[in-house]
C-alpha cells in the first residue's frame, strides 16, 4: 500500500512539474519573445538588469545544470556568468530552438523519475540538494523570471499578455 501511494505521489508531483514547465512557463516565454523585436530582447535599461535575452539564456543554463547534470547525473557545462554577459543579439530562433531542445532532455529524465530519485541528496551549484527540491526549484526560479520577461514586455509594449483569457477569475 505504501509503495503504490509512494509511485502515486510521485507522479502525481512530476505531471505537476511538467503543467508548470511545459503548459505555462515555456509557452508564456515563447508568448514574450514573439512580442518583441530583437533590439528589444536585447535592452537593458541599465547595467544592473538583465534582458530578456539574458534572462532566456539563464533559464536554459539554470534548468541544463540542475535537471540535466543535477537529478539527470549528466556532465554539468554550465558557464553562468556567460549568460548575464551576452550582450546579443543571439537569435531568438536559436534561443528557442535551445530552449525546445533542452525541454525534450528534460522532459526524458522526468519520464524516468522515480520516487528514490526525488530523496537522493545530489551536488548542484555548490548545494546540496534532493531530487526533488531540485524539481521546485527549477518550476519556480522559471516562473520568476518569465515573471520578468512579461514585465518587460508589458512595459515596452503597454499590452496585456492575456495568460487568463480562457479562465473566469472571478469564479468562486
Amino acid at each position: 500500500m505504501i509503495q503504490n501511494q509512494s509511485t502515486a505521489l510521485t507522479t502525481a508531483f512530476i505531471t505537476e512539474i511538467k503543467r508548470r514547465l511545459f503548459e505555462e512557463s515555456m509557452v508564456r516565454l515563447k508568448k514574450c519573445l514573439a512580442e518583441l523585436t530583437e533590439a528589444q530582447i536585447w535592452y537593458r535599461p541599465n547595467k544592473s538588469s538583465n534582458s530578456v535575452g539574458n534572462l532566456v539564456l539563464h533559464l536554459h543554463g539554470n534548468v541544463r545544470q540542475w535537471v540535466v547534470a543535477g537529478l539527470g547525473k549528466n556532465k554539468d557545462v554550465r558557464e553562468r556568468q556567460l549568460e548575464f554577459d551576452e550582450q546579443g543579439p543571439v537569435s531568438t530562433k536559436k534561443m528557442l530552438a535551445d530552449m525546445n531542445q533542452l525541454m525534450v532532455e528534460v522532459n526524458a529524465i522526468l519520464d524516468k523519475t522515480t520516487s528514490a530519485d526525488l530523496l537522493e541528496v545530489r551536488n548542484v551549484q555548490g548545494f546540496q540538494e534532493s531530487g526533488l527540491s531540485i524539481l521546485v526549484h527549477i518550476t519556480e526560479h522559471f516562473s520568476y523570471h518569465v515573471g520578468q520577461m512579461t514585465y518587460i514586455v508589458k512595459m515596452l509594449k503597454d499590452k496585456d499578455m492575456g495568460y487568463y483569457d480562457e479562465h473566469d477569475l472571478e469564479a468562486k
